[in-house]
């Protein structure tokens, strides 16, 4: 295992730059995961750390040694792509076997690590069989036991589930969550889908534009985002988001909306000092307001209403801006009618404008 730091890393293409002096510290067998829109420079990030890229600027090093110029193979990496990459011709003990053999390891050992490797992905009972023969599923923790296998200081993985099915995604998130508790590797997540990076990692980097908006816990990400970018980006469904005016008085602030409808939160330092603001509120925060209630209540008309089941999901106008709402008890709502909503004082979120 191996720490990988970042200080001041930048990467252009041409006049084009991409990655703008980013600066971050993965702990020795942390699982960070890196996520962002298209575009936000996530992938050229982990091309990088992989030495199949160049930084324009700035020092990569790992376990404090400065590797810059060091090849991939000199870096002791493992990358997981979105393909699985497999030799269609080879079994799977073959394929997961096929880097050992090509840096000159004995068969003995190398017949014992892939024997290891499969069975920690329970892959032992399909050792004879070729690619086509597996699911995507099996294939993708081939091409994870062939990274294993090197037993690297480093994982990468970029997007690796981004082929699978939805029920497999699943499946395959609790085979990488068990394998990191297994192995405890450092490793280093590409995705674009935030519940990927919530459920799998241990800290989240969201990056925009090539710019790091935020690092922390998903807890922390998503009770703390530090601006509207990162409150949009995490949770689903995505936040609300309205302009209002900020004052404050005794110990609370005044939240004043276009409309003239008020929310009110408790006074703290996280409180932006500019008079416009924008408010945050989160689907799962927002309640149908029983009948009667006043404080930190919302009137709008019920637009459209979707059960799932277990909870609905409510579109609520409120002049002319449109809230999501995820109501779990069900209360009896009705189409193109009025309808309050509610929110603690203490899930508004308010962010500088």
């Amino acid at each position: 295992m191996a720490s990988v730091e970042l200080k001041d890393l930048t990467k252009s293409f041409g006049d084009l730059t991409v990655l703008h002096n980013l600066n971050l510290t993965v702990e020795e067998g942390e699982f960070v995961a890196l996520v962002g829109p298209s575009g936000c420079g996530k992938s050229t990030l982990l091309r990088i750390i992989a030495g199949l890229e160049e930084p324009t600027s700035g020092d990569l090093t790992m376990d404090g040694q400065w590797v810059n110029d060091l090849s991939p193979r000199e870096r002791n990496i493992a990358m997981v792509f979105q393909s699985y990459a497999l030799y269609p011709h080879m079994t799977v003990a073959d394929n997961m076997g096929f880097n050992l053999r090509i840096s000159g390891m004995g068969k003995a050992e190398i017949k014992q690590r892939v024997e290891e490797t499969a069975e920690i992905l329970n892959l032992s009972e399909l050792m004879s069989r070729k690619p086509s023969q597996l699911s995507g599923g099996q294939r993708q923790r081939v091409a994870m036991g062939r990274a294993l296998v090197r037993n690297p200081d480093v994982f990468l993985f970029d997007e690796p589930l981004s082929n699978l099915d939805a029920k497999l995604r699943v499946q395959m998130r609790e085979e990488i969550k068990r394998l990191h508790k297994r192995v405890r590797t450092t490793s280093i997540y590409v995705t674009h889908d935030q519940i990927e990076a919530m459920t799998l990692a241990d800290r989240i980097v969201i990056l925009h534009g090539g710019h790091i908006q935020q690092v922390g816990t998903p807890t922390e990400l998503y009770r703390n985002p530090a601006n509207v970018f990162v409150a949009g980006f995490i949770g689903s469904p995505s936040m609300n988001f309205l302009d209002a005016t900020l004052s404050t008085g005794g110990d609370r602030a005044t939240l004043s909306l276009k409309d003239g409808q008020t929310l009110h939160c408790p006074l703290s330092d996280r409180l932006p000092a500019e008079t416009e603001v924008t408010v945050g509120l989160r689907p799962e925060h927002l309640l149908v307001a029983p009948s009667g209630a006043n404080d930190n209540v919302l009137h709008g008309t019920l637009e459209l209403l979707e059960p799932t089941g277990a909870q609905n999901h409510l579109r609520v106008s409120i002049n002319g801006s449109t809230l999501t709402a995820v109501d779990n008890t069900l209360a009896s709502v009705t189409v193109d009618q009025p309808v309050a909503l509610t929110i603690e004082p203490e899930k508004i979120h308010v962010f500088a404008r």
